[in-house]
């Protein structure tokens, strides 16, 4: 499945090696690591990444999903997609990679009740609580990137059983007080397009709903990105709390302070070598190479 795919936005297979218990998958190599190590990885090995340069990988993203649910003749899922399953060429060029892959248009069916297999904070809900999967499930795990894209935060950046502040959340917060600017990453000042940058926020948010049926295509989220659609509007709650919100605010400008010049690793929702690997301590799947594991890929 994975070498029939082929687009600029995915990783190109070159071929694998099995030999006992050690499956090995070999892809091309791409030069600047993954997104999570440009965005959250130690400072020596995080890449300066300007407005335009992170539009255009979000975009290369939703390019490469589009192709996977409708563009592809397997019409698959991904399944786990977060910023360490994006990996940048030289050119920054993004490409999705790790490919938990699940084929839907067996005998037409328009989903598949299947056991989970993804990254806590990025599993839609109907999947999370249902194992209901459908194409719209990697709509809601690339609008929380989108998100993590804007913000230069992880969704989960610090986790008490009571002190978990989760990115989403904070961004519906500010859409209810119309202070979505609040969400921009910082290193950005202000030196952005703060029309396209509110568009890319909205339409991360519309992938997020917590209704399946209203998130849009992939093939529509391309277009709204690239300014050739209108984005939907999003109702927002009018009652948010504006304690909680600025409790939000404090938390995540504190959580950045205290991780400038050093590795966001303890606090990003998927711990582990800044790889593209989905084999994190918070994977919803086997991370040992068995049967089992391999299965439950396919």
């Amino acid at each position: 499945m994975i070498s029939a795919l082929q687009h600029p936005h995915l990783v190109k297979l070159h071929g694998c090696c099995i030999e006992g218990n050690q499956l090995l998958l070999v892809y091309e190599y791409m030069e600047n690591n993954s997104l999570a190590r440009a965005l959250f990885g130690p400072e020596e090995s995080r890449l300066k990444l300007d407005w335009p340069t992170r539009h255009k990988i979000c975009v290369g993203i939703a390019r490469g999903l589009a192709y996977l649910h409708e563009e592809s003749r397997l019409k698959v899922v991904h399944r786990d997609i977060k910023a360490t399953n994006v990996l940048l060429d030289k050119n920054l060029t993004p490409k999705i990679s790790d490919f938990g892959l699940a084929k839907l248009d067996e005998e037409d069916n328009t989903h598949i009740s299947t056991r989970i297999a993804g990254t806590y904070g990025y599993i839609a809900p109907e999947y999370a609580t249902r194992g209901y999967l459908t194409d719209k499930a990697d709509v809601y795990s690339f609008g929380i990137l989108v998100l993590e894209i804007v913000s230069g935060r992880n969704n989960t950046t610090y986790r008490g059983k009571e002190k978990s502040f989760y990115l989403l959340d904070w961004a519906q917060l500010l859409k209810g007080q119309g202070n979505l600017m609040d969400l921009v990453d910082p290193r950005l000042g202000s030196d952005f397009n703060k029309e396209e940058m509110m568009l890319t926020i909205n339409v991360a948010l519309l992938c997020c709903n917590v209704t399946s049926t209203v998130r849009p295509t992939m093939s529509s989220v391309v277009s709204m990105l690239e300014g050739r659609a209108a984005v939907q509007e999003l109702v927002s709650d009018p009652n948010a709390s504006s304690f909680e919100i600025e409790a939000m605010r404090k938390h995540f400008q504190s959580s950045f302070r205290r991780n400038t010049g050093k590795s966001q690793t303890q606090t990003a929702s998927t711990e582990g070598p800044w790889t593209g690997s989905s084999t994190s301590a918070h994977d919803l799947y086997p991370v040992k190479p068995d049967s089992t594991y391999w299965d439950n890929r396919k």
